[in-house]
């Protein structure tokens, strides 16, 4: 990827921020000069107390970010691709809406978000730390959806599932965050019985390369989801 590609694809994520979040993020740009944000201490993203790392697999992080109104982050370093599933904003859902930068891999990128509320601010984001993966990615088990986003470090479908409505035999060659993103109830269960229940937007199951799995609506409304693979 050039740099000037780099540099369009972090605009236009910022772009989308932007517009996802109206009046909501602060300190959009670089710092300018030593001393910016030397009255609030700087950390990585890993280290920000409102981007938690929920789970870890190898050179994949999967980060719940929460912001409540009225707060801001402190200054944090972005240094890696990374993909987001917007959940919700000060303002109101956003439902599971996706963005991703891949910019920061050569060009770090510090700032800070301030969430004015008058609700929750969510986002979960899947950085991934490993290298590039160019060619065409494997085909996924039991999907019949076309990617919603796809690049060197990610690919991201989406499945709105009607009341009652499983799909089955699903299987990727990456391992794949699956993020609920309607509220209702979903069981995504492993070949071998193992479940996880999601009854909420932001709730979230994780999904090994290979291992089989299906998603059931359990619940007597539609509910979307959006299925995130980290390429490695």
């Amino acid at each position: 990827m050039t740099q000037r590609n780099n540099r369009f694809n972090r605009i236009y994520a910022l772009a989308v921020c932007a517009s996802l979040l109206p009046g909501s993020l602060n300190g959009q740009q670089p710092p300018s000069g030593e001393g910016e944000f030397d009255r609030v201490r700087t950390v990585n993203i890993l280290q920000e107390p409102r981007h938690r790392s929920v789970y870890t697999d190898g050179q994949l992080r999967l980060i719940d970010v929460q912001i409540n109104p009225g707060d801001t982050t402190l200054p944090h370093t972005h240094d890696s691709a990374i993909l987001y599933t917007f959940i919700s904003n000060g303002q109101g859902p956003l439902n599971g809406s996706v963005s991703s930068t891949t910019s920061y891999v050569d060009e770090q990128f510090t700032h800070r978000v301030t969430n004015e509320g008058p609700g929750l601010f969510r986002i979960i984001a899947l950085a991934n730390y490993g290298a590039p993966v160019s060619g065409e990615a494997p085909a996924v088990g039991g999907m019949t959806r076309q990617p919603q986003l796809e690049n060197d470090w990610f690919r991201s479908f989406r499945l709105d599932l009607a009341a009652g409505e499983s799909r089955t035999g699903l299987t990727h060659g990456y391992p794949v965050a699956i993020v609920q993103v309607s509220d209702g109830l979903l069981h995504v269960t492993r070949a071998d019985g193992i479940t996880n229940e999601l009854r909420a937007a932001g709730d979230w199951a994780w999904r090994d390369a290979g291992q089989a799995y299906q998603i059931h609506n359990k619940s007597n409304q539609p509910v979307s989801v959006v299925i995130n693979e980290g390429k490695r």
